[in-house]
């Protein structure tokens, strides 16, 4: 089986968020990682969002905050979140699928944040 998984990225107003690669067709039980970068330095959040094939709704994966993450239950197992959003520099982060199935095709979205 070969899973299909399409990327996103949200723009914050005058900052552009970036994600790379931007699309990406992979093997079942293949890893894959995806990265995402803005420059809004004062943005120390970064959400990670699937949306399926055939659903308007996006189904939030989990959260980084500075370099702490925060990961729903139901993605804890397959889909790790790293990055560090602290100093004022450019921001980077990734999710990685650990091993991609049938239903981890969907379009993933990447976001970004001011800290509460």
């Amino acid at each position: 089986f070969i899973t299909l998984l399409l990327f996103k990225a949200v723009s914050l107003s005058l900052h552009s968020v970036h994600q790379d690669p931007s699309d990406i067709i992979i093997e079942e039980t293949s890893p894959v990682q995806i990265f995402c970068s803005h420059d809004k330095t004062d943005f120390r959040v970064m959400l990670w969002y699937q949306q399926t094939p055939g659903h308007t709704d996006m189904k939030l994966i989990g959260y980084l905050h500075y370099s702490a993450t925060t990961m729903e239950e139901e993605y804890k197992e397959d889909y790790k979140i790293s990055g560090d959003l602290g100093g004022n520099t450019a921001k980077n982060g990734s999710l990685m699928i650990t091993k991609a199935e049938q239903n981890s095709s969907a379009v993933y979205f990447c976001a970004a944040s001011k800290a509460q």
